[in-house]
């Protein structure tokens, strides 16, 4: 449920007898980073992570430079960050 937001296309809904019975999301969704910690300068010159909480609730790590407000592409097979939203 933390991977569906409003206006999210690519999604395919079984439906029989008028009931939903399976969805299959797209690769990736594009989330915004609602909490986390603040960002480090220079903290692309490092592979360290921290916690982050993104739209609908979803917790993962994220690479230490990202901020709250921040869009990013997580991978809806792994939940694993991806990288930043174009």
């Amino acid at each position: 449920m933390g991977y569906l937001s409003e206006g999210l296309g690519g999604i395919l809904v079984m439906v029989i007898d008028g009931r939903a019975l399976s969805i299959q999301l797209p690769a990736s969704v594009e989330l915004e980073i609602v909490e986390t910690a603040p960002a480090l300068k220079g903290g692309t010159a490092t592979k360290r992570s921290k916690r982050a909480i993104l739209a609908g609730g979803l917790e993962l790590q994220v690479p230490e430079y990202l901020a709250q407000g921040e869009v990013i592409k997580v991978n809806t097979e792994t939940g694993e960050y991806m990288s930043r939203a174009s």
